[in-house]
This record gives structure tokens, C-alpha cells and sequence, in this order.
């Protein structure tokens, strides 16, 4: 979990354009991830290659990057 919320808030910097509680953040250019409640699927392939004006993170982060910030968002948003 420390590993995903590091990349959320300091290295992919997600917050700048999504909202999630958990990590105190209200950007609201992407979905609200708090409200989407996406599947781990779905975010491992978002964040890999990216979806409308997101970014892929393919070759920005590595693959376990890429699984722990998709495990800290699906936990935060599946309680």
C-alpha cells in the first residue's frame, strides 16, 4: 500500500486529475475514482496505456508500480 499511494501522490501525481479520499486528493479533470470504484483490471490497463487525454504510464513506471497503485486505488475504493 505505501508503495501505491507513493506513486498516486508523488510519482504519477494521479491527484492532480482524479479525486480519491483516501489519499486526499480532489482533482476533477479524470473520473472520480472514489465514485467509478474501478476493477483492478481495469486500472492496471488505464494506467498502462492510458484512456482519452490520460497518459499511458507504460514506460514511465514499472510493472510493480503499475500493480501497486493499482492495488492502493481498487482497496481504497472497494470497502
Amino acid at each position: 500500500m505505501v508503495i501505491g499511494l507513493d506513486v498516486y501522490n508523488n510519482k504519477a501525481q494521479c491527484g492532480v486529475c482524479h479525486t480519491l479520499q483516501a489519499a486526499g486528493s480532489a482533482g476533477n479533470i479524470g473520473p472520480n475514482l472514489d465514485q467509478l470504484k474501478p476493477s483492478m483490471p481495469k486500472i492496471i490497463y488505464t494506467v498502462t496505456n492510458g484512456i482519452g487525454v490520460m497518459q499511458a504510464w507504460e514506460y514511465i513506471l514499472t510493472d510493480e508500480e503499475i500493480e501497486a497503485v493499482a492495488y492502493y486505488v481498487f482497496s481504497s475504493t472497494n470497502k
